[in-house]
């Protein structure tokens, strides 16, 4: 029985990147081998064993099969006989098809290391097209590889799969979690590039098909990928938003931060020119007066598309909430409705004053 470290663990190595997390594949192991040692199994569709330190995955070496659509269609075949050639050549590239040896030799059976050094994204096989993820998992390696290219014929690949509706086979849940990789990434942008080259924006990406590429704005100041989601929807419109969050099924949160963005950016930036009403409506439906508030959050989004500063206006909402309070107009005689409306009317009036200075 043989362990080999594999996957993007030996590509980051080499690369000189942090490995977040190791994975492991046994050549000529068994279940019942491993369990001997304590390791722990998990899932179902293969077998996979933590372990009893570390907790790293290892997966006793595997084939796969094709055997309907979508990212968990395959039948598996772990076995004995598997060896570390058959495990790696159904991997999606080829940088993230090496393994190495407990001795700290590198097997590399499809020329991965060649392509590390000569910075291309290569598909290892022709069954690349049998999983339709891994077109998005090449978009968000050339997002995070930020000096790598893709390699021409894996591009073309790509397009066939795009024009042959393998896209579509894939549940938004899984497109989600790498564009959100992507995101994270260092050049997000280019997760949209590569999939706008091989022509697969389409059918899970229609909105940002229909933005022009210079138009496509993730500042890399923002850290948190729901703020650079925000500030790519910003060269769109809300139904946009609506649209690609329903379809990609994407967080809550995401989704209304880049709607507040797209149908507030422009009262927020130039707040001291538009109506104190104006002004007034986009600080509530950002709640700015409230204890879940997120004003802070969509004018750091905003200030790094537009250069805006924040500061005056979050110094204005600060005054404002100190000095317009329901205990103060209830003293007045204010109720009910009466006092809602007084509220929002001091308010208003505490914006106009503010933009007379």
């Amino acid at each position: 029985m043989e362990m080999y470290l594999v996957g993007g663990a030996v590509r980051d190595e080499l690369l000189g990147r942090p490995v977040r997390e190791r994975d492991w594949v046994v050549v000529g192991g068994t279940p019942d081998e491993l369990k001997a040692l304590g390791y722990q199994q998990v899932g179902r569709d293969f077998p996979v064993f933590l372990h009893p330190q570390t907790a790293e995955e290892y997966a006793l070496a595997r084939t796969e099969r094709k055997s309907g659509p979508g990212h968990t269609g395959f039948v598996v075949h772990a076995d004995i006989d598997v060896s570390l050639e058959d495990d790696l050549v159904r991997r999606d590239l080829t940088i993230n098809a090496m393994a190495r040896a407990s001795d700290g030799d590198i097997i590399d059976p499809y020329d991965g290391r060649t392509d590390l050094e000569r910075r291309v994204l290569r598909h290892v096989s022709p069954a690349f097209a049998e999983d339709p993820l891994r077109v998005f998992r090449v978009a968000r390696f050339a997002a995070q590889l930020n000096d790598f290219s893709v390699a021409p014929e894996t591009t073309a690949l790509m397009r066939e799969m795009s024009r042959s509706g393998a896209l579509a086979e894939l549940s938004a849940e899984r497109v989600w979690v790498e564009l959100h990789k992507a995101l994270a990434a260092d050049a997000p942008e280019r997760f949209f590039a590569v999939l706008a080259d091989a022509d697969c924006l389409q059918p899970w990406f229609a909105e940002i098909a229909e933005v022009k590429s210079a138009a496509l704005d993730i500042p890399l100041s923002l850290d948190d990928p729901l703020d650079r989601f925000a500030a790519l929807m910003s060269a769109t419109n809300v139904d946009a938003v609506r649209r690609l969050g329903t379809r990609l099924r994407c967080p809550r949160l995401a989704e209304r931060l880049a709607s507040l963005v797209v149908d507030h950016r422009d009262v927020l930036v130039h707040w001291r020119e538009r109506s104190a009403e104006a002004v007034f409506s986009a600080l509530a439906a950002c709640r700015a007066f409230k204890p879940d508030s997120c004003l802070e959050r969509i004018t750091r989004i905003i200030a790094a598309l537009d250069g805006f500063e924040p500061a005056p206006l979050l110094e204005l909402v600060q005054e404002i909430d100190a000095s317009v309070t329901v205990a103060r107009l209830q003293a007045k005689g204010f109720e009910g409705a009466a006092l809602g409306e007084a509220l929002d009317r001091a308010r208003v009036e505490k914006i106009a004053l503010a933009q007379t200075r």
